[in-house]
């Protein structure tokens, strides 16, 4: 591992993009900001970023919102005005950063973009069609990625830094959660997440439906969640389970969220943005994966963890491998995890927290 850097005073990190890849970044972010103490670590990222760490405690110090850059926040054929972009570059080198952090995928767009920033040395993951950094590691298709960012944080002389929860939660999230769902006395509180932006990643409704029955039978208060675009699958678990549930499709915010998180017993879910904020908060979580996925996205603490996979490679409508390339179809990819495999994790980790 390299050697800290001399007098570094200001850190940028890159990283514009969703919830779960946010979560992914946590435990290299808390490396760097473990060895640079006294630096100010600006997390460069979207407007969401900027509202969600507000007044949140953490290794970020602030939130820089970027401009729409094509290939670095935006897709790589947007048409971006370059104008706000210009700005945004002669305002990051004006603060002069000791350190440039490119967190952003393998950098055929991000690399050449944080090169422009000014910092006195620049570190990143490097894909084979991507311009170097002053150091680099190389970025793999499926490489697990907080290992992988925790490797790029090591470039900059930062050992791993694993606090017990990588994410606070705050007061403000612990009062939106206790208005929007009331706890119920001797009840612990199990969330189910069906939702997810691939759709290949969506294990069934009825599935999700047969595990909320066994837990509620166990004596949980058992709530769905997911956006407002996911209120037919929230709706749709609820309308299929023999026990009430409180549905939330579309009701929480994400500091809400996070209120529920730290107070639930146990978290199910597929693979996306609500599964690593439970991680990231230390909510005992099954997650529901397919094959590559479970490989980027393992968290790095396993006692709260339960994983079930689905070894599918296959498309079930075309028959085409979806491994290195994607075939038009949505169907799932995860449908044969069965509800009892899943059942019988859920109920360990609920009667173990018991």
């Amino acid at each position: 591992m390299n050697q800290p850097l001399p007098d570094v005073r200001k850190i940028l990190a890159l990283r514009p993009n969703a919830v779960g890849d946010f979560a992914y970044a946590l435990p290299a972010l808390h490396a760097l900001k473990a060895a640079y103490p006294d630096a100010e670590l600006v997390f460069v990222g979207k407007q969401w970023h900027a509202e969600f760490l507000h007044a949140r405690p953490g290794p970020i110090d602030r939130v820089v919102v970027i401009p729409p850059v094509a290939g670095v926040g935006e897709p790589p054929d947007a048409v971006v005005d370059p104008d706000p972009v210009e700005r945004f570059v002669a305002a990051m080198r004006a603060l002069r950063f000791d350190l440039a952090v490119q967190m952003f995928g393998g950098g055929r767009y991000s690399n050449p973009f944080i090169m422009q920033l000014g910092a006195r040395l620049t570190i990143g993951a490097r894909a084979a069609n991507a311009g170097p950094l002053d150091r680099w590691v190389r970025f793999g298709a499926i490489n697990n990625r907080r290992l992988e960012l925790l490797e790029v944080a090591a470039l900059a002389g930062a050992p791993p830094a694993m606090p017990e929860r990588e994410l606070m939660v705050t007061e403000r999230d612990r009062a939106e959660a206790a208005w929007a769902l009331p706890p119920a006395p001797g009840q612990p509180l199990v969330l189910l997440q069906p939702g997810a932006s691939d759709p290949r990643r969506r294990w069934p409704a009825a599935c999700f439906a047969a595990v909320a029955d066994a837990l509620a039978q166990e004596g949980a208060q058992v709530a769905v969640n997911g956006t407002a675009a996911e209120a037919p699958l929230t709706r749709a678990v609820v309308a299929q389970m023999r026990h009430p549930a409180a549905d939330l499709g579309g009701r929480l915010s994400l500091s809400c969220l996070c209120g529920l998180l730290e107070r639930a017993a146990l978290l199910v879910s597929n693979d996306t943005g609500p599964l690593h904020l439970g991680l990231a908060i230390g909510t005992p979580c099954v997650g529901i994966y397919w094959l590559t996925n479970l490989l980027q996205a393992a968290p790095l603490r396993q006692h709260r963890h339960r994983a079930a996979l689905s070894l599918r490679v296959r498309c079930p409508v075309c028959g085409e491998q979806n491994i290195a390339t994607r075939c038009p179809h949505d169907a799932c990819f995860v449908d044969d995890v069965r509800p009892a495999e899943v059942t019988r994790m859920a109920l360990e980790l609920l009667r173990a927290g018991r």
